[in-house]
């Protein structure tokens, strides 16, 4: 049956038509909203929905057989139809007594890459790896883009307090400035690269990395790469045919999608930047939230009611636009990260039967850093017309900042999300003695949805938990809106153009 046939989108269509009817004052703060998932809490209370808006997106999450669909994502179920294909990200974070996936093959599979990222990790930051000269690595360059860069650049920066001796650098770019530019900070002879290509085909990587093996074979000869490449690949005879040792080839399934990877071999340059036991609790914080996402009921479960909110305004409010707003300095590629994860993810045209959609899908992901964004683009959240919802992001407590810093960004945080969904009105301003002829460029109309999330520091287990939050919240949406998560057809055939291009050159 299609989306819009169904009878608790039609309810939802005219609950919306109702309530546009009513005055904003109509809504309010719900307690009902407040969610917590032990290191997540999520406080949606500033939003454009009634008890009964709720009522009904649940409705709907129940007559789009939405729990089904949670048990086959996490069983291993192939979820992407059009690849029939299995996607099983959470049976890398397998870390407790509760297995969802019950296959022995991967669970081996699993222990046996995570023995080897401990052995690679380990050696390297014990100073037991050593260069072609003999001398310890100090320097970790990634060569990846997409899911093999996002993840793990946002986890290195999450997690800079828990830093080791090694230094990691991450490449994603086909301009050589920014290989260059990291290249001059490097030692040849102190320099491991990781090629990080699922098929070890992608066309940025490979360059980026030919260009490191000239660099090094330059300053070194033409035996040096076996010390100084690491390759996380799914096709490990081309990682050998470029020059990387079988002992330094880490594996990577077709049954992990590269915008859901950081939990498996793409996630060794975190496993060397904060170490493999730290590296450990970032999965278990994501199979808390694997749990959570499973076991919670809807009107408990946070990225179900992430979900269903993002529906309501995308479907119903026509806002299309999402804003990921972290206030945390650690967070700065969050909203890059779930840039890929949303759009890639969801940005989708047909249902899984193939059929054109006649509704919206996906949302466009955008944001930056607080407060550094509240004097760039908020004052569009405020007053502009095309407002979209917001996602606040707020550690409450912090490595860097004292109480006083921490409060003042806590505070701003909180402000924003009232002042966008209180605003203010005419009234107020003329009581608080403001020129008339000004008031009217002064309100601010408020009614602007927003959710806060706080953790209550960002560590590798909170880490986890929010990011396999947003992940189900993606999954969440794509069963509802009836497409395939976990392909990306539009990405490869921009890939297959270019190489057109160049060959005709």
């Amino acid at each position: 049956m299609k989306l819009t046939e169904n009878t608790s989108w039609h309810q939802l269509q005219q609950h919306y038509d109702a309530l546009r009817q009513q005055p904003h004052n109509k809504f309010g703060q719900l307690t009902i909203l407040q969610l917590r998932q032990q290191d997540i809490t999520l406080d949606a209370t500033r939003h454009l929905v009634t008890p009964e808006t709720l009522r009904l997106l649940h409705q709907l999450t129940n007559t789009c057989d939405v729990k089904t669909h949670i048990h086959n994502l996490f069983t291993g179920d192939p979820v992407n139809t059009t690849e029939q294909r299995p996607a099983l990200h959470t049976a890398l974070r397998e870390v407790s007594t509760e297995h969802f996936s019950d296959n022995p093959e991967i669970t081996l599979l699993v222990s046996q890459l995570q023995q080897q990222m401990l052995t690679i990790s380990d050696k390297l930051r014990n100073s037991q790896w050593q260069g072609f000269n003999g001398s310890p690595i100090t320097d970790v360059v990634n060569l990846g883009i997409g899911g093999s860069h996002l993840g793990p650049l946002l986890a290195h920066e999450a997690l800079a307090p828990y830093h080791g001796n090694i230094r990691c650098h991450f490449v994603s770019s086909i301009d050589k400035a920014q290989l260059q530019s990291i290249l001059q900070q490097c030692n040849p002879a102190t320099t491991l690269f990781i090629i990080a290509s699922k098929t070890f085909t992608t066309q940025e990587t490979l360059q980026n990395a030919t260009a490191a093996r000239t660099w090094l074979q330059q300053h070194a000869g033409p035996h040096s790469i076996h010390a100084h490449f690491i390759a996380l690949t799914a096709a490990p005879e081309r990682a050998h045919e470029f020059g990387v040792a079988t002992e330094n080839t880490l594996a990577f399934w077709d049954w992990v999608g590269g915008r859901y990877s950081l939990w498996s071999a793409i996630g060794l340059p975190i496993a060397i930047h904060i170490g493999m036991p730290r590296f450990l609790e970032l999965l278990a914080g994501a199979h808390d939230m694997d749990k959570h996402y499973y076991h919670a009921p809807y009107a408990e479960n946070i990225p179900v009611t992430l979900a269903l909110l993002s529906i309501w305004y995308t479907n119903f409010f026509a806002r299309p636009a999402h804003a990921i707003i972290p206030y945390s300095y650690q967070l700065r590629s969050l909203p890059a990260y779930l840039q890929q994860l949303v759009m890639e993810s969801i940005g989708k045209g047909v249902t899984i039967n193939g059929e054109p959609i006649d509704y919206a899908t996906g949302e466009i992901i955008w944001g930056g850093i607080g407060t550094d964004s509240q004097h760039a683009f908020h004052q569009l959240l405020h007053q502009g017309t095309n407002w979209c919802p917001v996602d606040f992001i707020m550690p409450t407590h912090s490595d860097y900042n004292n109480d006083t810093e921490q409060n003042i960004l806590a505070a701003n945080c909180q402000a924003q999300a009232d002042a966008l969904f209180y605003g203010r009105t005419a009234e107020q301003l003329l009581v608080a003695g403001y020129d008339q002829a000004l008031i009217p460029h002064r309100v601010l109309p408020g009614n602007r949805p927003s959710n806060i999330i706080r953790c209550e520091k960002l560590t590798p287990r909170t880490l986890g938990a929010l990011l396999a939050m947003y992940e189900h919240k993606v999954f969440t949406q794509s069963v509802i809106w009836q497409i395939n998560a976990f392909d990306q057809f539009g990405v490869e055939w921009g890939k297959e153009l270019a190489g057109q291009l160049l060959k005709k050159q």
